[in-house]
């Protein structure tokens, strides 16, 4: 049987007069990643104005993750410099696997 792949969900909570250029950074800064992190799946950026943007990404495998976000991928998000100067409150994480319905 194959493990489901891991939805990771980072939630910036974003000051609202920053909303739009964290929204234009996050974006280029996470433009690349599929190339440089073979075991992501894919990711999106969704958004909530004012203040709240979530960063979704599906990884293959848990080794996957931890190869992006380091032994302590569970609780520990991955912040990008210069990311907090945009943020009202440190990031948030968390993980879900696909549940079956049958």
């Amino acid at each position: 049987m194959q493990k489901s792949p891991i939805t990771r969900v980072s939630e910036a909570r974003v000051r609202p007069e920053l909303f739009e250029a964290f929204h234009e950074w996050i974006v280029s800064a996470v433009r690349e990643f599929p190339s440089r992190h073979p075991g992501l799946l894919d990711h999106e950026v969704l958004l909530a104005p004012p203040h709240s943007l979530l960063y979704v990404s599906r990884w293959r495998s848990e080794e996957d993750l931890v190869g992006y976000a380091g032994e302590h991928w569970r609780h520990q998000p991955v912040v990008l410099p210069g990311e907090n100067e945009y943020l009202l409150a440190p990031l948030q994480v968390r993980h879900f696997t696909r549940a079956a319905l049958g």
